[in-house]
């Protein structure tokens, strides 16, 4: 049973910053975590995640995505719920979403959207590394500050490997 949902920027962002050759603790810990299981995704996200991410990152990835990708139909879990709180979503943020607002920088798009209600839906903490907004703004929202809205909880990297008891 998966214990996060994972949004891509919660792998693709460390990549960049911290490779592998160098922090090879770091992703020795990262791929255990996603062959644990302990992640989960749905299909938005998985469509950003491969081809987007090399490496045996990708590989294992890949590996854990039958298992980890959570798509509409399946019978092992409850998407009825999931497309209801993506509705409710779309319809309350809609000033917000980039997609319908010329696609603006700096703020939530539907698959950041559809991750947070797949971590609602499944009540399962939230994994990215984007940073919350800092102040109140009519026209920005980051996932940190729509999992804050919708009651879900959030980490970044350095968060999870904290509450996993993980050092690198």
């Amino acid at each position: 049973m998966p214990r996060y949902c994972l949004d891509t920027s919660w792998i693709s962002n460390p990549l960049l910053e911290m490779p592998p050759d160098v922090h090879v603790t770091l992703w020795a810990h990262i791929r255990g975590l996603l062959e644990s299981g302990a992640f989960c995704w749905n299909t938005e996200i998985w469509n950003e995640l491969d081809g987007s991410i090399q490496g045996e990152i990708a590989e294992c990835l890949v590996g854990c995505n039958p298992e980890a990708c959570y798509e509409v139909g399946a019978e092992h879990w409850d998407w009825g719920t999931y497309l209801e709180h993506i509705e409710y979503v779309r319809t309350e943020y809609r000033d917000f979403i980039s997609e319908y607002n010329g696609n603006r920088k700096r703020t939530v798009g539907l698959n950041d959207c559809s991750i947070v209600c797949l971590a609602k839906t499944l009540e399962l903490p939230m994994a990215s590394m984007e940073k919350r907004s800092g102040q109140a703004s009519v026209n920005r929202l980051r996932i940190p500050d729509l999992c804050d809205r919708e009651g879900v909880e959030h980490f970044d990297l350095t968060g999870l490997m904290r509450v996993e008891g993980l050092t690198a």
